[in-house]
């Protein structure tokens, strides 16, 4: 690959990845800067990233839509959560809407980006999914495409890999094992017993799912979690949609949606207290007769130190008091060929077992950055405003909130680079590249994950580390949406 100089970019700027950051990224751009050419290199053959690829029964968003949606595109009914289809839906009619669909260049996957800074522009290698199996044949399968800039919308879902827990005698099992984001959708479960490993959202969503088909469903947990309580149609949100146009009525239910967000999260970290008093009061009205509270759904940890697991309309519960559903709090010790053996003795008898005990997390999509040919470590930088990787110019990643909606953070990054771009246009230059202060050499490092979720631990260290000031991670929207709206950007960004 050429050092020198190319004649002309072929992009302003190169956003990777068709998912909710990256179209919301590309709205940003054709709409605040106009002038400026991008295009979306998408590694499938259809918008969604993770919502349309995951298709288990059950999935929903777990943050409300009035949040999760576009601020630019209001959802459209007065529903609290949407399901995957209706947010595939949504994503569709979003990128026609806007236009955006013209840009985006399906089965392009990106597995490199080098920094060229004689001409302070990317070097995007793409390998073209369409001729890959021709490129055996001598055909040519890679292409490159040069930018100013460049927006990660990749997310952090591995696509191709699950997470492996290790679950003793998984290999016994001789029953269908099934990990959720893989979920075949030609297997019949009617009448099976299944068992469900895990207590997290996926499992909170799958069980009450499958439970009128299955013979019986067993969660199988290894200590409780949090439950928050939501209802599909608000009287308020139907109220103002009834009597309000459209994008009012959404207006007024988004920023009342992040004012009560906002509380609970303030209200489970300086009043944890309080806070676990009344998840508990709510999850012990929906108790089954005759199920603990405390063996089953007690937490060992306070509200939001773990996401909370939505119940929408109370159906989690509805399939236990059903009696097609039940839960089961243990360790396992070990998986035998028709179930699930617990360390208590208790045996757990099962024709499928669902292992959703988390995902697999990646940065970047595994792209391999460098600079001028120097491989970039990402998991030994700082990340700037929680969107710049330290020493990496010109790139901007989106990342989001475990507390509040993906799509808040998203925004927050796209912000940055508009305001990036702006800034360097104005001053006449072409580069920016986040810089440690010396001061801040010995500054203490601080995971970009908040949470305490078990897979999240294992994880952590794929990631860009987050300190103070601008160095920061994300945890708090408001303050976020100020500083990429309108505050500092100067400090520790070296602009020529």
């Amino acid at each position: 690959m050429s050092d020198s100089p190319p004649s002309k970019l072929d992009f302003d700027v190169i956003v990777i990845g068709a998912g909710v950051s990256g179209i919301n990224a590309a709205y940003r751009i054709q709409q605040r800067l106009p002038d400026k050419t991008y295009t979306i290199l998408e590694s499938r053959d259809t918008i969604g990233g993770t919502w349309d690829l995951w298709r288990y029964p059950g999935i929903r968003s777990d943050s409300d839509v009035f949040t999760f949606s576009f601020a630019w595109n209001p959802w459209p009914e007065p529903t609290t959560l949407a399901s995957g289809e209706e947010f595939r839906k949504y994503l569709t009619q979003s990128v026609e809407l806007a236009g955006i669909d013209e840009h985006i260049q399906f089965k392009q996957q990106v597995f490199s980006a080098n920094w060229v800074s004689l001409g302070r522009y990317w070097e995007i290698t793409v390998r073209n999914k369409d001729v890959g199996d021709a490129h055996q044949q001598g055909q040519e399968a890679l292409q490159v495409f040069r930018s100013r800039f460049i927006f990660l919308g990749t997310g952090y879902y591995d696509y191709e890999e699950p997470f492996q827990t290790l679950i003793p005698g998984l290999d016994q099992f001789e029953g269908k094992l099934i990990r959720p984001q893989f979920w075949p959708a030609e297997y019949d479960f009617a009448d099976k017993e299944m068992v469900i490993i895990g207590s997290g959202a996926t499992a909170t969503s799958i069980l009450p799912a499958v439970a009128k088909q299955v013979k019986h469903v067993t969660l199988v947990q290894r200590s409780p979690t949090w439950y928050v309580f939501a209802t599909q149609h608000s009287k308020l949100a139907s109220f103002l949609a009834a009597i309000l146009p459209t994008r009012i009525a959404y207006r007024i239910n988004r920023y009342r949606r992040l004012a009560q967000a906002h509380f609970l999260v303030c209200l489970a970290k300086y009043a944890p207290r309080i806070a676990s008093a009344i998840l508990r009061r709510r999850t012990l009205k929906e108790l089954p007769e005759g199920v603990s509270w405390e063996e089953h759904f007690q937490p060992r940890y306070n509200p939001w130190e773990q996401r909370l697991c939505v119940v929408l309309d109370g159906d989690f519960f509805q399939a236990l008091r059903s009696g097609k559903a039940s839960v089961v709090t243990d360790s396992i010790e070990t998986v035998t060929k028709d179930g699930v053996k617990m360390v208590s003795g208790h045996q757990v008898s099962a024709d499928v077992i669902v292992a959703a005990t988390g995902f697999k997390l990646k940065f970047g999509g595994n792209i391999r950055f460098s600079l001028d040919n120097v491989a970039v470590d990402a998991t030994k930088k700082f990340a700037w405003k929680a969107s710049m990787l330290q020493d990496v110019p010109n790139l901007v990643f989106s990342f989001g909130y475990q507390n509040a909606a993906w799509t808040l953070g998203a925004d927050c990054a796209a912000e940055v680079l508009i305001r990036l771009m702006r800034q360097l246009e104005k001053q006449g230059v072409s580069m920016a590249t986040p810089r440690l202060d010396p001061k801040d050499a010995q500054m203490e490092p601080k995971p970009m994950f908040s949470l305490k979720a078990t897979y999240l631990k294992h994880m952590v260290e794929l990631f860009p580390r987050g300190g103070s000031g601008q160095w920061r991670p994300r945890s708090n929207y408001m303050a976020d949406f100020w500083s990429s709206k309108w505050g500092d950007m100067k400090t520790d960004l070296v602009v020529e």
